[in-house]
Order: structure tokens, then C-alpha cells, then sequence
């Protein structure tokens, strides 16, 4: 199974949505987790908006990244810029992807407002792992051989000529 890391700010409303969409979506298929470069608790509303599309998420806890595990990743998504730009540096293999997803937390207006803001949230992450899942589905030789990432694209990405090493896509 691919292994695959979300990754936001607090790990209380994006990453852990990413989480449950990709463990029920992506069974048999990937290994999600998530963490946040400055943990906090997971948010009601996170669960809320989740219970609503019968996915229970309410025994996920928020964690910190752990590097160990970290290095063990196939693939790491970061869902905010600060998480982007917070991630510790991981070994080339390991595949980088960057989804811009509006932070609910921060949504103003009434009790509904809000509701609706990080009902926007899962809606688009569900959106971009349906995405990642049906193209991981598409191209078999994506799916890792002993741990690890077999991509073409990959190849051109960690050569030396590309000058990169890490890659920030919408869901290559």
C-alpha cells in the first residue's frame, strides 16, 4: 500500500478530513495519516461536517509530525502554505504534493456560515483524493514496489539536470 501523509497547520480541521476521505476511499490501496507542524485538538466541527457524508472520525487525535514516520511516507500532501513551508526536508524519494485548501477555522458570519466552510473544505479534498485515488487506480506503476514510488514523472523530477528533488503538484 502507498503510504501517505497529510499534512496542515494544526492538525484539527484539513488534514484530519483528508484522513478519513482517503481511509475510506482508499482502501486496499493507500495508508493515510495526518499531522500538523503545530498540533492542537481535533475540532467539532471537523467531526460534525464528517458525520454528515457517514464518515466518523471522532476517535482521530491530533498529532504532531514525527520524523520517523515521516520518512517512511511514499507521498506527503500539506494542505496550507504554512505547512508547505514548516515541513522538515524529507529524502527525494518521497513524492511532495501541495493542495491549497481554505483554512475553515477562520470563517466568520453565523452558526451556519461557518458550518458551510468547512462543509467547502471537505468538499474540496474529497474532491482532490477521489482525484489522487482514481489516478493511482489509472497508473498501477505508481503504486510502490517494496516501499517505494514507481513514477516516470518521478525519474524526470530526481534527476539531476531538474535541479528538484520534491514535487508540488495538484495531484500528478
Amino acid at each position: 500500500m502507498l503510504k501517505i501523509m497529510f499534512l496542515c497547520t494544526g492538525n484539527s480541521c484539513r488534514s484530519q478530513m483528508a484522513e478519513g476521505i482517503a481511509r475510506a476511499s482508499g482502501k486496499g490501496l493507500i495508508e493515510p495519516c495526518s499531522a500538523g507542524v503545530m498540533p492542537s485538538e481535533v475540532h467539532p466541527k471537523t467531526v460534525q461536517v464528517m458525520k454528515e457524508t457517514g464518515r466518523d472520525i471522532s476517535n482521530q487525535r491530533s498529532k504532531g509530525i514525527d520524523e520517523n514516520l515521516l520518512n517512511t511516507m511514499d507521498m506527503i500532501i500539506t494542505l496550507c502554505s504554512s505547512a508547505e513551508a514548516m515541513c522538515p526536508m524529507t529524502p527525494p524519494r518521497i513524492r511532495r504534493i501541495h493542495w491549497s485548501i481554505d483554512d475553515p477555522k477562520t470563517a466568520t458570519g453565523s452558526e451556519e456560515d461557518v458550518l458551510n466552510a468547512f462543509r467547502r473544505a471537505r468538499d474540496e479534498i474529497k474532491k482532490q483524493v477521489t482525484k489522487l485515488i482514481e489516478d493511482i487506480r489509472r497508473n498501477p506503476n505508481r503504486v510502490k514496489n517494496k516501499g517505494k514510488i514507481l513514477l516516470e514523472s518521478r525519474k524526470k523530477l530526481d534527476s539531476p539536470a531538474s535541479g528538484a528533488g520534491q514535487a508540488k503538484s495538484s495531484t500528478e
